[in-house]
């Protein structure tokens, strides 16, 4: 007789158990989503070879806390200075001088070799040469003659920088780091 209320309780302590375990790893899953890496899929051409709509990446939302974006990063930007989040390559950081002419883009007077891009580079509504802030860098699309970008929307804050693209995880074919 003494063992049916051992057994009960040793069930009820168990669950709580297995609550509590399933409750901190749901709690750990949604912070580390939250501030550390999440998924995001690509809904616009801006950004077509290297990204096509439909695609799924992640986004290291981490290492710019203690670094600062590079030439050639391709980041995700979710601020003030469009209405969308946005997926853009990195071109120019604080002090950089733009320069956009005959189709090409040069950075600190050099033309930039960008094998990746698709169609012309164009000036936008942004005068050109154009030198980037402190605390700003500037972003554009690969797909050039289709992208909202900083020709456009202007230099991006720091603080608008969501993250860091870093895996392509879907389509399966092309799964891998992106550059």
């Amino acid at each position: 007789m003494d063992t049916q209320p051992v057994k009960r309780s040793n069930w009820r302590k168990e669950l709580r158990e297995w609550g509590i375990s399933l409750s901190l790893a749901i709690i750990f899953a949604l912070l580390f989503q939250n501030y550390v890496y999440a998924q995001s899929e690509v809904h616009n051409i801006s950004m077509q070879n290297t990204l096509i709509a439909g695609q799924r990446l992640i986004e290291d939302k981490w290492s710019y806390k203690f670094k600062n974006p590079e030439h050639g990063d391709i980041v995700i930007i979710n601020g003030p200075e469009s209405d969308m989040r946005l997926v853009k390559r990195v071109i120019g950081l604080p002090g950089d001088v733009i320069d956009i002419h005959d189709g090409s883009v040069f950075l600190n007077g050099e033309r930039i070799n960008e094998p990746y891009t698709k169609g012309l580079t164009t000036s936008g509504s942004l005068v050109f040469p154009y030198i980037v802030e402190s605390d700003k860098i500037f972003v554009m699309g690969d797909n050039r003659e289709h992208s909202e970008d900083s020709r456009d929307l202007g230099p991006i804050a720091f603080s608008s920088i969501e993250g860091k693209v870093v895996y392509r995880i879907w389509p399966i074919a092309k799964f891998g780091e992106v550059q």
